[in-house]
């Protein structure tokens, strides 16, 4: 694995650990994003242990390729789901952007991961 590809899976672990924890703890503002998308408080944890899976298989991924890949794919699926929510309620730019970043991002670690492991 490459400098970048574990700087990248480190980074965005820390980020889904943060957002996960945060929904499955149903903090004050995660509740209102979850009302406000549509989603029920249960939904919304559920979707929190995911990313939190997600960013320990990224962390996982530096000792075993395959699940970092399986991880990082898995947060791609994530991500784009709340980008088609976002899309879908009319919400501008604002509301959309962290999705999109997070997935550029998300896809940049797994080009390079995948260069690294050919």
């Amino acid at each position: 694995m490459t400098l970048a590809a574990a700087i990248l899976a480190v980074l965005l672990a820390l980020i889904f650990l943060a957002l996960g924890t945060a929904k499955i703890l149903a903090v004050q503002p995660m509740r209102e994003r979850a009302a406000e998308a549509g989603f029920s408080v249960a939904a919304y944890r559920r979707i929190g242990l995911l990313e939190v899976a997600g960013a320990i298989g990224l962390l996982l991924g530096l000792i075993e390729p395959l699940i970092g890949t399986l991880a990082g794919a898995g947060l791609l699926l994530l991500l784009a789901g709340a980008l088609v929510v976002h899309l879908r309620k009319g919400d501008g730019p604002q509301k959309y952007a962290p999705a999109v970043v997070c997935g550029l991002l998300v896809a940049a670690y797994l080009v390079l991961h995948l260069a690294a492991v050919r």
